[in-house]
């Protein structure tokens, strides 16, 4: 049955409704005889008798093998109908696309390449999950956030460099950009030793500064609310804090009756890379996938001048 053509089909439905090879023929478009064609092909095909012809005006009449193969080929082309939709709907990139990311992502880059996509395409189907942040792999993904490279064969865009910088109370530190010498000895509240965490710190020892951590969290809000109680300073990357960070003075505002944080450069400044993933091979991407990035590489773009 793998050969059965779906004109043939077409032809042999149109029969059904119409009554005679002539009327289908006028209904679709063909002569009488290419109907004929089809319908002896398809019987071919089958087996067997499609259709009981009693010959002169009166219609023809389903054999009942020619009933088991209407039922069967209505639903044999509107799954076809149905299928040339969907790659429609692909090619137009309202498809569905799985998306992995990181939390500062998530707060600042995402969301804008979130609303732009949907914007451009209102029915697409997008599902997020976040990446583990010590072992970040593409898997089953089409998209992956991620601040460095990792260790699946993908391709990748870098879409930034988001430079780190100090949170403490004020006063805690001096004003302006802060050597990072002055880091040393300080009490911390860092990140998990995973992702890019080891890098700065070896950055900063680099510099000279090895602070002392008393505290490791992976949540950004947890860390903030740790040294606003107290327990030390942060360096966190600028995509981490960009979102509550006030513009007119540049603090981060605490709740009522908890002390606001500054923000301090670092001298020298340490860096992060955040890079977007993509299975290799361009041709076996959607469209959909392939106007993420480029919507991510332009909000990157956008936010670079902010960072530096």
């Amino acid at each position: 049955m793998s050969d059965v053509d779906l004109r043939h089909l077409t032809t042999m439905i149109a029969i059904a409704e119409e009554g005679t090879f002539s009327r289908a023929a006028a209904r679709l478009g063909y002569t009488q005889s290419s109907v004929s064609q089809h319908i002896a092909a398809l019987e071919k095909t089958v087996g067997g008798v499609l259709f009981d012809r009693p010959g002169g005006p009166k219609p023809v009449r389903l054999t009942p093998l020619g009933a088991v193969v209407l039922e069967q080929g209505r639903q044999l082309l509107s799954k076809a109908e149905a299928l040339g939709h969907a790659v429609d709907r692909f090619k137009a990139g309202d498809g569905r696309i799985d998306v992995g990311t990181l939390q500062s992502v998530s707060s600042v880059i995402l969301p804008t390449v979130l609303r732009r996509l949907r914007d451009e395409h209102p029915t697409c189907d997008i599902r997020l999950s976040e990446a583990e942040p010590d072992d970040a792999q593409i898997g089953d993904l089409d998209l992956l956030f991620y601040d460095g490279p990792i260790s699946d064969d993908t391709e990748h865009v870098l879409l930034m460099h988001d430079p780190y910088r100090v949170v403490a109370h004020p006063g805690d530190l001096p004003a302006g950009p802060v050597p990072a010498r002055e880091l040393d000895g300080k009490p911390m509240v860092a990140w998990p030793v995973t992702s890019d965490q080891p890098r700065l710190e070896q950055a900063l020892a680099d510099a000279g500064a090895q602070p002392r951590i008393v505290f490791r969290s992976a949540g950004n809000d947890t860390i903030l609310s740790m040294v606003r109680a107290g327990m030390g300073l942060a360096v966190l990357p600028w995509l981490a804090i960009h979102h509550v960070v006030c513009r007119d003075c540049g603090s981060i505002h605490g709740p009522e009756g908890w002390p606001d944080l500054r923000v301090h450069e670092l001298d020298p400044t340490p860096t992060r890379a955040i890079y977007l993933h993509w299975p290799p091979g361009r041709s076996g991407q959607s469209p959909l996938a392939a106007r993420a990035i480029e919507i991510a590489v332009e909000v990157a773009r956008e936010l670079a001048p902010a960072a530096r």
